[in-house]
């Protein structure tokens, strides 16, 4: 079948006019703008005007393009969500990236790149999850646990996306019901199988809904508020890192590193790590950024050290396509790599540096403090929004009652971490957003008078998930 500039007219129509049909709240500045932008663009183009003759295929989709890319540009300015992280719309710059690609292949024109994020349109939010917490922890942090305070990201905070399984006849009728729980609602299939996707504050009451008529499956449910900071965040990583090229002189065993913030960053930098990746909890780096940073490393011989759970996986996908011989540490949290990396050698071969900055991460006991955003059951008791909660990793130890500060909670947390009979132990206190210089003070001088057998060391880590991160020897 070869495919005509009126059948890639009609197939743009038919998409867009699918897709808004589908969406119950339809709410420009999403892919469904940038859609209809083009379709209309598209059959404008396909009408032949005066003497000229109808247009070709590659002239229709040129015009789609362009039309795409214009209404892509004009998503910022038409959601709050896309406004306060200074970003487009996602999807729309999707199936812009589509439309190029059809040039390509029609042309051989290049793919065009990006668009840049709009700088001066960033807002300072902070979040609060903590980066290394158990798998149990996360999923509390999921379910919104755990944030510093309240982020604008439009009306509603949580993406729910799952299969369901249900009678075709019900669904108008769960349609219905799902449009008093939130908005940017699209349930799409048919022949009892939809794929459904919700915005919702209520993320228990959408789920429900689906299970009295049928059996949800793969759900997955996302914080936006959170994803909307922690993009911010890998972004300035980014950014400051194209400012500060790393060492290029060759090792014999060299590391990589994941993380976020200026502050972190320079400690990867000063214990030794070669290249440091951007990325955190909800922003995880591709294969593709860890692998190009394992090419840049100056050595045959890598360490990875993921820093975070979520990032495993991705971390030794990356090594298994390199051509270097790698081995990644699984550090579950930046104090572990910091651990890690006091036990490196440069001189030394991969396989040893493996072992030995395992045993260190391994040995360190680490802890954060964070702000709960709802009421909830934790093991150190029940919690109230607005509480301030401490966490290692065997998941909350101490709440912190409102009207406490986050050095109460980290007070409470590092009297139980740290324990009174040992010597010589340091605890490294790394600052993050939201953090002030008086608490940091108080912490201090607490542990000096508390566990005079201590050393502290204060560092700014200028990480926005967690206002205090610990790490103690």
């Amino acid at each position: 079948m070869v495919l005509g500039a009126a059948d890639l007219v009609d197939a743009l129509s038919r998409a867009s006019d699918s897709a808004y049909a589908a969406v119950s709240n339809q709410v420009e500045g999403t892919i469904l703008t940038v859609a209809r932008a083009a379709s209309r663009a598209a059959a404008e183009a396909l009408r032949p005007t005066g003497a000229h003759a109808e247009a070709s295929l590659a002239q229709v989709l040129e015009a789609a393009r362009e039309a795409a890319a214009r209404a892509l540009a004009g998503t910022t300015d038409q959601l709050p969500a896309l406004r306060t992280a200074g970003v487009v719309d996602a999807g729309g710059a999707g199936l812009l990236l589509l439309f190029d690609s059809f040039l390509l292949v029609l042309e051989g024109r290049p793919v065009q790149a990006p668009p840049a994020p709009r700088d001066a349109l960033r807002a300072g939010v902070q979040g609060g999850r903590a980066g290394r917490a158990p798998q149990q922890l996360v999923r509390a942090d999921a379910a919104g646990l755990g944030e510093a305070r309240p982020v604008e990201v439009g009306d509603l905070r949580y993406e729910v996306m799952f299969f369901l399984e249900a009678p075709d006849e019900s669904v108008p009728a769960f349609r219905s019901v799902w449009g008093g729980y939130g908005g940017s609602i699209v349930i799409i299939g048919g022949n009892g199988l939809y794929k459904c996707h919700i915005h919702t504050d209520d993320i228990g009451a959408a789920i429900e809904a689906a299970i009295e008529i049928g059996r949800p499956r793969e759900i997955r449910v996302t914080d936006l508020a959170e994803q909307v900071e922690e993009e911010r965040w890998v972004r300035d990583a980014v950014v400051a890192g194209s400012q500060d090229e790393p060492p290029a002189e060759p090792v014999k065993t060299a590391v990589v590193a994941v993380g976020a913030g200026e502050g972190v960053k320079r400690i990867f930098r000063s214990l030794g790590a070669r290249q440091v990746v951007a990325g955190g909890q909800s922003a995880n780096p591709s294969t593709a950024e860890i692998l190009d940073a394992i090419t840049a490393a100056p050595s045959d011989q890598v360490i990875v050290l993921p820093n975070n759970p979520n990032i495993i996986a991705v971390a030794e996908q990356a090594a298994g396509c390199s051509d270097k011989k790698v081995r990644v540490v699984p550090t579950a949290g930046i104090p572990e790599g910091f651990s890690a990396l006091l036990a490196y050698d440069p001189e030394a071969d991969v396989d040893a540096n493996a072992d030995n900055m395992a045993a260190a991460a391994e040995h360190v006991v680490a802890g954060e403090v964070a702000q709960a955003s709802r009421d909830a059951v934790t093991s150190a008791g029940p919690v109230n929004a607005g509480d301030w909660l401490g966490m290692s990793r065997d998941g909350v130890e101490v709440v912190a009652h409102e009207p406490a500060t986050a050095a109460d909670a980290a007070i409470a947390l590092l009297d139980v971490l740290v324990l009174n009979g040992r010597e010589h132990e340091i605890v490294t206190v790394i600052e993050g957003e939201g953090s002030h210089a008086a608490d940091t003070r108080r912490i201090v001088e607490w542990l000096a008078e508390k566990r005079p057998g201590t050393s502290a060391e204060v560092h700014h880590g200028g990480q926005p998930v967690y206002p205090y991160v610990f790490s103690i020897e």
